[in-house]
Parts: structure tokens; C-alpha cells; sequence
């Protein structure tokens, strides 16, 4: 187990590298720094202050986020929902999608050119399969039913 932190430079730090390696949302910051102390008081002034400084900016996080997942090739339905467990707003969230948000069924598309090919379904067992992926993935039921009907086409 990690040594608790106790002292404001001590989380200082232990907060620094953390946002060293990628960007976190307030409430991930607090989750991780949290279990190593005991004193919310104190974690919740550093993290004010990291704020009040710019280190550390919920905004940022989501649109930061947003885009890294829309590039992976996730949809709209999921980065909300990765968002809200992250701790976001939907005032937030709602931004960071529509400043970020690309064409939904384009993007449906070659996510299922990418990993299924240009072939069409062979049967409808292969066609639910593929509608349960892009689902999955985030994508609207009519974005995913056209995007399997489109495919091969274009």
C-alpha cells in the first residue's frame, strides 16, 4: 500500500503526478489522492487551489476526453455515459459532445467498415452481431442499423 500523504506539499505532488501523465476530472482526483489521505479538508483546498491555478479543469478533461474517445471510435450514447461515471455535469458533458461531435452515422460507419470489412451480413445471425457492437460502442440504434445497411456500398 501507498504511504498516506499528510502534509500539503505531500499532495501537492502526488497531485502533479497525476495530471503529469494524462488529464482527471475532479472527482477522479479526489477518488485516486483520497485513499492516501485522510484529511479531506486538506484535499479539498489543494484541489480548489489546483483549479483556482488552471492544473486541473473539469472543462478541459471533458474535451480532452471527448475527442481522444470519439477518435477510438466510440459514439456519442457512450463518452456520455464514461463521462458521467467520471464525475461531469450534463451541462458539461453536452458541451464537450457538441464542440467535439462528429457525423454519428459517418462515424458509425467506418467503425463497422474497420472491423467487420465491406462485406454485408451473410445472415441475421451475423447482422444482430454487428448491430450489438456498434451499440455497444455508443452508437443510436439508427445510426448502426444504417451504417450495417450502408456498408459495401459506398
Amino acid at each position: 500500500m501507498a504511504r498516506l500523504l499528510e502534509t500539503e506539499a505531500e499532495l501537492r505532488n502526488a497531485a502533479f503526478a497525476l495530471l503529469g501523465r494524462r488529464e482527471y476530472s475532479r472527482a477522479e482526483m479526489e477518488q485516486k489522492l483520497g485513499r492516501r489521505c485522510e484529511d479531506a479538508e486538506l484535499l479539498r483546498q489543494v484541489l480548489d487551489q489546483f483549479v483556482a491555478d488552471g492544473y486541473q479543469s473539469d472543462e478541459r478533461f471533458a474535451h480532452v476526453f471527448t475527442r481522444s474517445r470519439f477518435g477510438s471510435g466510440y459514439g456519442a450514447m457512450r463518452i456520455r455515459q464514461e463521462l458521467r461515471q467520471k464525475g461531469l455535469g450534463p451541462e458539461l458533458i453536452e458541451q464537450a459532445l457538441e464542440d467535439e461531435s462528429p457525423d454519428s452515422y459517418q462515424q458509425a460507419l467506418e467503425c463497422c467498415q474497420r472491423r467487420f470489412g465491406d462485406q454485408p451480413p451473410a445472415d441475421p445471425k451475423e447482422y444482430a452481431r454487428r448491430m450489438r457492437f456498434l451499440v455497444n460502442r455508443g452508437f443510436s440504434f439508427d445510426d448502426a442499423k444504417r451504417a450495417i445497411k450502408c456498408e459495401g456500398s459506398e
